[in-house]
C-alpha cells in the first residue's frame, strides 16, 4: 500500500514485521480471541498471519466486504505468501469468530476456505499429500453446507457412517476420501438446491456471514443470558492462514489447559487427535487423546508446547484454555482465552499463582472472592476405599468434570424444563457432547455423551456450569425412536435414574450415595489469604 493512512480502520492484520497501523487494537474493537492472537505473535509464539474483521461490523456484515477484498484480503496474501484462488499456490485460510467475552464454542468456525476443484490441484503440489487434500475438501463441504446453507449436519455424518461402516474414518485413504467428497458435493446440491460454490470470493464473502450471523444463534443467545452478556456487543471475525493437523502421522490439532481445570492442579491438562483438525476436537463428535498422543506422534512439538503453556500463564498471569496444531511435526497456536474452572481449581489456581509471584495477594483475593468453603471440596461416592461396598459400574467414560450426581436420564431438551420444574434432578445422555445442548444443560445436573473429548466446548461450557460431565463413553448407545438407553448389556429407558461419577469417570445404575469431603489443606490456605489481607479495626480507624 502507498499510504498507511488508506488502511481500514476497523480491520487488524496479525503478521510477521506488519506495518499497518492497528488503529488502537483491544479486546473490545477485535475481539478477545484476536486480540490474543495478536498478543501471542507479539510474545514470539507460531502463529499463523490473520486479517480480523472487527466487532463495528457486527451489526452490518455487508459494509466489510469492500475493504476486506480490495485491501485486508490483499495484505493477508502478502503475508502469507500465497492467493485466494491461485491455481498453483492457493491461500487456505479458516473463519473464526470471537466477541469481547470468551464464548466458548456458541458460533461458528468454518476450515478450508479456498478449497475448490480448481485449487485443489494446488494445495496438492504444496503438500504433496493427497489424502490431505481429499480430507480438506470434504470437510469444507459438510461445515459450509451445515453454517452457510443451513443443512443438517447429519446429513454428511450419516454418509460418513455408511461409508465407514464402523471404522475411524481417519483410516479411509484418499481413493475413499475422494469418493467421499464427491458424494458430499452431490448431497449438497440435493439438499441446497444449487451447487456447492466454486467461486472463492464466493466462499469468502459466505463464510464472513454465516459467522457473523452465528451470533444470533439460539445457542450463543441462551449462553449471553446464562451469563449476562450485553446481546449488542457483537463478535469480530478472524480470516486466517490455515495450517493442517490432518497431514499426516506427524500431525494433529488438539486443545490443552495450563492446569487442571477441574481440581487446579499444576500440571498441562491436554487433548490430541492424530492426523485431525482442530474442530473434530472442540466439536464434541470426536473422542480425543492426552498428551502421550502428542509426546508419542510430535516429541518437539510436546516440548515446545509445554513451553508455550508457561510463557502464556507469565503474560496473563492466569491458567489459559489454548488451541493448537500440529502439522509435520511443526507446532501453531491459534488461541488462548482464560480458562475456565471448577470452584475448586479456582481457589488452587490463585493461590498457586500468589505462591508463585504471578499474581500479587489483592489479585487473588479478588479471584476468590465469591468462593465458599463449601466449594472447597470433592463430592465423591461414599463407599470410596471400601471395594466390598461399592456397586459395579455400567461402564467407563473420560471426566471432563469431576463430583458425583444421581439422576434420571433426559434425552433432549423437549421434556427437560418440564421434568425439572417438577423439581427432578436429570442427567442428559447425548451421542455427542455439543453446545446446542446449553439450555437443557442448565436443568441437568450431569452430562453423559458416547463421544467427544475433555476439552470440547460442549465440556468446558459443562465445567463452567458445575455440571458432572463424562465423555466418550464407548459402551453407551442410544436409540432416540423408542427412548432408551443401553450401557453394556443393561437396557435403561428415559425417566430410569443413573449416577455419573466424575472422580474416576464410571457409571452406575440408581442412586448411589456420596458424600462432600472438604480440602482441608486448601480451605486453611484460603483463610490465611483472607485473614492477612483483612484490616484490624485500628488499620482501619488510621485509614479513615
Amino acid at each position: 500500500m502507498s499510504s498507511t493512512s488508506l488502511w481500514p480502520k476497523h480491520l487488524y492484520l496479525i503478521a510477521e514485521g506488519n506495518t499497518q497501523p492497528q488503529h488502537k487494537p483491544s479486546r473490545e474493537s477485535m475481539g478477545s480471541k484476536a486480540y490474543h492472537l495478536l498478543r501471542m505473535k507479539n510474545m514470539g509464539l507460531p502463529v499463523p498471519p490473520a486479517l480480523v474483521i472487527g466487532t463495528h461490523y457486527a451489526k452490518s456484515p455487508e459494509d466489510c466486504m469492500l475493504p476486506v477484498f480490495t485491501i485486508g484480503l490483499p495484505a493477508l496474501q502478502e503475508a502469507a505468501g500465497r492467493i485466494l484462488g491461485d491455481m498453483r499456490n492457493p491461500l487456505i485460510v479458516s473463519i473464526r469468530s470471537g466477541a469481547p467475552v470468551s464464548m466458548p464454542g456458541m458460533m461458528e468456525t468454518l476450515l478450508n476456505i479456498g478449497l475448490c476443484d480448481q485449487t485443489l490441484p494446488g494445495l496438492l503440489r504444496q503438500t504433496g499429500n493427497p489424502r490431505l487434500v481429499w480430507d480438506a475438501y470434504r470437510r469444507l463441504i459438510a461445515s459450509y453446507g451445515e453454517v452457510v446453507a443451513g443443512l443438517p449436519g447429519s446429513l454428511f455424518e450419516d454418509e460418513i457412517d455408511r461409508v465407514t461402516e464402523g471404522r475411524d474414518e481417519r483410516q479411509m485413504n484418499f481413493a475413499e476420501l475422494r469418493s467421499l467428497t464427491r458424494q458430499f458435493l452431490a448431497l449438497y446440491q440435493l439438499h441446497a438446491g444449487h451447487p456447492f460454490p466454486q467461486d472463492v470470493n464466493e466462499q469468502l464473502s459466505g463464510a464472513i456471514r454465516g459467522v457473523f450471523m452465528s451470533w444470533h444463534a439460539e445457542k450463543a443467545q441462551a449462553y449471553r443470558e446464562i451469563n449476562q452478556i450485553d446481546h449488542a456487543m457483537g463478535t469480530a471475525v478472524t480470516i486466517q492462514s490455515m495450517v493442517f493437523g490432518n497431514s499426516g502421522g506427524h500431525s494433529g490439532a488438539g486443545v490443552g489447559f495450563t492446569r487442571n481445570p477441574t481440581t487446579g492442579e499444576r500440571q498441562p491438562w491436554v487433548d490430541f487427535l492424530a492426523n485431525a483438525q482442530g474442530e473434530d476436537v472442540v466439536s464434541g463428535r470426536r473422542n480425543a487423546h492426552g498428551h502421550k498422543a502428542l509426546a508419542s506422534v510430535a516429541p518437539d512439538a510436546w516440548r515446545k508446547l509445554q513451553e508455550a503453556a508457561q510463557t502464556l500463564e507469565r503474560e496473563f498471569s492466569d491458567m489459559q484454555d489454548f488451541e493448537f496444531t500440529v502439522q509435520d511435526g511443526v507446532l501453531y497456536m491459534l488461541q488462548t482465552r482464560s480458562g475456565k474452572r471448577t470452584p475448586l481449581a479456582a481457589a488452587r489456581i490463585a493461590l498457586d499463582l500468589l505462591d508463585e509471584g504471578l499474581i500479587d495477594a489483592a489479585t487473588a483475593l479478588e479471584r476468590t472472592s465469591e468462593l465458599h468453603e463449601t466449594d472447597l471440596g470433592t463430592v465423591q461416592l461414599a463407599s470410596q476405599g471400601n471395594p466390598q461396598a461399592q456397586a459395579n459400574p455400567l461402564g467407563q467414560a473420560m471426566s471432563a468434570c469431576s463430583g458425583v450426581v444421581s439422576g434420571e436420564i433426559i434425552l433432549d431438551g423437549a421434556r427437560a424444563a418440564a421434568s425439572a420444574a417438577e423439581g427432578a434432578s436429570l442427567v442428559l445422555v447425548r451421542q455427542d457432547a455439543e453446545t446446542s445442548d446449553i439450555a437443557t444443560l442448565e436443568f441437568s445436573v450431569g452430562l453423559l455423551t458416547q463421544r467427544g473429548a475433555r476439552t470440547s466446548h460442549a465440556a468446558v461450557v459443562a465445567r463452567q456450569l458445575g455440571k458432572v460431565c463424562l465423555v466418550g463413553c464407548e459402551t453407551l448407545r442410544i436409540d432416540l425412536k423408542e427412548r432408551t438407553v443401553r450401557l453394556g448389556d443393561q437396557l435403561f429407558k428415559e425417566g430410569d435414574v443413573i449416577t455419573l461419577d466424575g472422580n474416576d469417570g464410571r457409571l452406575y445404575a440408581g442412586v448411589v450415595a456420596a458424600v462432600l469431603v472438604p480440602d482441608a489443606a486448601l480451605i486453611e490456605r484460603l483463610r490465611a489469604l483472607r485473614t492477612a489481607q483483612t484490616p484490624t479495626r485500628h488499620q482501619k480507624h488510621t485509614a479513615s
